[in-house]
């Protein structure tokens, strides 16, 4: 055998971190001595029961003096054992001091020696460096900086990370668990035996590290640890970059590339200018059921087949972005992603780390942002995952009053310890920087927020003011959002938050949360309720159209109509819709027109785009075949020009989040269900007009009253004929009369088709 290259540094760092010492002098040379050795029996025990804190001390090189060193390896399952000591050809045998493979060699040596060891395996020999030959790995040393919120030491410090130490190449392994008595890395590489390699604690930090050589990219591993009863528990890497693809649960080596990004213009681009003030469209997709591939037995497509399907569909909707619901590896598919145990690692079920970043390269050159689904309220009880990690309530609070939630059976981080924030925030920092995503759509942050949310008396704790804010949480999401911000203000941040919790969508400086938009579910809920009332009976409730303006600019609203409207029983937007198919059809469109000329930023799950008919299905592809009706291909159609029309009008997208952008026109015409508005943009001169007529009867000469004369072409009528719908319209567009109605000097007398919107723009 060659021998083993110096690494280059002192005598006194070499010796610290390669098997190979400092040079030898004189006659130090290393010799096997037959003298009897001298490792403690109870370390040997209990290294051989697995049950040891400190393999250091035990296995590896150790001096026994006289010039003496024993190297002690434990390899349950070898037949035999030998050193292969540097610079000497004759290898060095070993003893065989336990039956369960605990071996024992001796080396004459003045200095620690460097060494291979060589291994008989029954119908194969090993020949491999020893990883307890090694002292703490240069570049690993400031493991207590994993507690530090805002940085990235998690995913640098923590997880497989490559590493070559003199010469030899091989994976450091790390991990958090700082009440576990014993951690090992387990995988195939060592028959998934915890004895084999158990790890060395860092005080400073709490972790658990071990340089394994010769692992190489892709293969499977986890954490086994003895927690602090005693249980032996084995545990997926929180940091893994990789999964296998479930059901099967082991964490997976994975290598980054030094991947060349083409994406910078894009990049470059999103950074400038606000994104309150431009068109954003979002496209909600569950990648495991936008489509399949039924030929091959109904499979996923594939991170890179979606992006040549997925991405060129988007992008002639005239979507802006796409929302990809949780893609962090999860193990229950049922779940939706929403119930992750990898949150550093996009699923395997699509494809690899590299598959997606191809993805996300498609969307950007295709002009497409991706927003990454994201959660960080809670996790599930999987026994591979982070509940009791260690033993001990590592990431969940241990009072199930504060760490466990009831209605969906997952176990709720435990905010006040630093270093789960600093997990959670360097998390949301990993997705916008490794893998380029343009925003962060959080979930449940209602469940967040409140210690009593939905809990009964005395199923809560509440805070040091005795009151039920988290306040813990409320930290964790102020500095997620600053740091995200401060790291690239292009990305956007969106809070799913359901309560009038105040300040969602406000800068941290102004006691906000720091998130660039909130959901707005209380329009969702009063407009969806209206809609599904018979028209007859809608003049009772068009209250439920109007009231959302009365909070309207008190956030940045995003209106969402989400994958959780058409699940659990609530059926279809289609299905919603009372009347007859035609009216069915009708009220949709009349919806859609309704949503995209009101203030702020749009959201639609896939599916309603094609007037999906069943519910929503996570095994099932949509029902493409659907388009082949003219009906569903109409609401496609119409839901492409809305998105035309946002893009081509400012008056629609450039003040969504400021009263300034919106006057009311007709709010009170509730005996005929008409209800009408005008927005504006930073041009004064190009206003635009929406106006919404949710009865099934026309209105011929129905004036309405505008503050500028001129000319109002109707950008879009969701009762046109190619929509569907029966053709009625203003031939494309009209003039004002000199006429003063609704507190303005000019009007439009304009014709309402049956349950339809018009839109409008003033010509300039």
């Amino acid at each position: 055998m060659s021998k083993a290259p110096e690494i280059r540094a002192s005598a006194d760092a070499t010796a610290a971190v390669g098997p190979k010492g400092p040079a030898v002098k004189g006659k130090g040379s290393a010799r096997s001595v037959s003298s009897a050795v001298q490792v403690d029996p109870g370390a040997v025990a209990a290294i051989v029961e697995a049950r040891h804190g400190n393999p250091f001390a035990v296995l590896g090189p150790h001096e026994t003096g006289g010039g003496m060193y024993e190297i002690r390896a434990m390899l349950p399952g070898a037949e035999a054992v030998s050193v292969l000591v540097d610079g000497k050809s004759e290898p060095v045998a070993t003893t065989r001091l336990h039956p369960d493979g605990f071996f024992v060699g001796r080396v004459a040596s003045e200095t620690r020696p460097g060494y291979r060891l060589r291994i008989t395996w029954p119908g194969a020999v090993q020949e491999t460096a020893d990883p307890y030959s090694y002292g703490p790995i240069p570049g690993f040393e400031a493991m207590s900086a994993i507690g530090e919120v805002g940085s990235d030491h998690v995913q640098r410090l923590l997880g497989a990370h490559p590493v070559t130490l003199a010469g030899v190449t091989g994976i450091n392994f790390a991990v958090w668990a700082p009440n576990a008595k014993r951690a090992s890395v387990i995988g195939g590489f060592n028959g998934w035996d915890g004895r084999r390699h158990p790890m060395r604690l860092r005080h400073d930090g709490g972790v658990w590290e071990l340089f394994v050589p010769d692992v190489q990219p892709g293969t499977p591993y986890k954490f086994e640890f003895i927690g602090a009863d005693g249980s032996r528990l084995e545990k997926a890497d929180p940091v893994a970059f990789y999964a296998e693809k479930p059901p099967a649960q082991a964490s997976v080596v994975h290598v980054a590339e030094d991947h060349r990004w083409s994406d910078g213009a894009w990049m470059e681009a999103r950074g400038k200018g606000d994104a309150r003030h431009k068109p954003v469209m979002v496209y909600e997709v569950h990648l495991g059921s936008w489509g399949r591939v039924p030929e091959e037995g109904d499979r996923y497509l594939t991170y890179r087949e979606l992006g040549e399907r997925l991405i060129p569909y988007v992008k002639d909707l005239g979507f802006t972005h796409i929302e990809l619901l949780p893609i962090t590896e999860f193990p229950f598919d049922g779940s939706w992603g929403y119930q992750p145990v990898s949150l550093f690692a996009p699923t395997s079920r699509f494809g690899t780390p590299e598959d997606f970043i191809a993805f996300v390269e498609t969307a950007h050159a295709a002009g497409i942002g991706v927003i990454l689904d994201w959660v960080p309220g809670h996790f599930p009880n999987d026994a591979h995952g982070l509940g009791l990690f260690d033993g001990t309530h590592l990431y969940e609070h241990a009072d199930p009053r504060q760490g466990f939630h009831q209605d969906w059976g997952t176990y709720i981080y435990n905010f006040g310890r630093q270093e789960v924030t600093a997990f959670l925030v360097a998390n949301a920092r990993f997705w916008l920087e490794r893998y380029h995503l343009d925003g962060l759509r959080v979930d449940a942050v209602a469940s967040m927020l409140y210690l009593d949310y939905s809990r009964k008396h005395g199923e809560w704790v509440p805070n040091r003011y005795g009151g039920n804010e988290n306040i813990e949480a409320i930290d964790f999401l102020r500095r997620m959002n600053e740091t995200v911000y401060a790291a690239d203000p292009g990305v956007m941040t969106i809070a799913e938050e359901s309560t009038s919790w105040p300040g969602v969508s406000h800068p941290t400086y102004r006691g906000g949360l720091g998130f660039g938009f909130k959901w707005n579910m209380g329009w969702m809920h009063d407009t969806l309720l209206y809609m599904s009332k018979e028209p007859v009976h809608r003049r009772y409730h068009h209250h439920h159209l109007t009231f959302g303006m009365l909070y309207a600019f008190s956030e940045n609203f995003m209106l969402p109509l989400s994958h959780d409207e058409v699940v659990h029983g609530k059926g279809s937007l289609i299905g919603k819709m009372p009347g007859d198919i035609w009216q069915r059809f009708a009220n949709l469109r009349a919806y859609y027109g309704f949503m995209w000329g009101h203030p702020g930023k749009k959201l639609l799950f896939m599916g309603g785009e094609i007037a999906q008919e069943r519910e929503w299905n996570h095994d099932r592809s949509l029902d493409w075949h659907l388009l082949e009706d003219g009906f569903h291909r109409g609401v496609q159609s119409l839901v492409r020009d809305l998105n035309r029309a946002v893009h081509a009008v400012p008056a629609l997208y450039e003040r969504d989040t400021e009263a300034a952008g919106f006057q009311w026109l007709v709010a009170d015409d509730a005996e005929n269900s008409v209800i009408a508005w005008l927005r504006r943009g930073q041009d004064p001169d190009r206003i635009a007009i929406v106006v919404s007529n949710f009865t099934p009867l026309p209105r011929e000469g129905y004036r309405v009253g505008v503050p500028l004369p001129g000319f109002y072409r109707e950008v879009v009528n969701t009762d046109s004929s190619a929509y569907g719908g029966s053709g009625m319209g203003n031939l494309g567009g009209l003039a004002t009369e000199e006429a003063e109605s609704h507190g303005h000097p000019h009007a439009l007398r304009l014709t309402l088709p049956p349950l339809s919107t018009i839109i409008l723009e003033r010509q300039v």
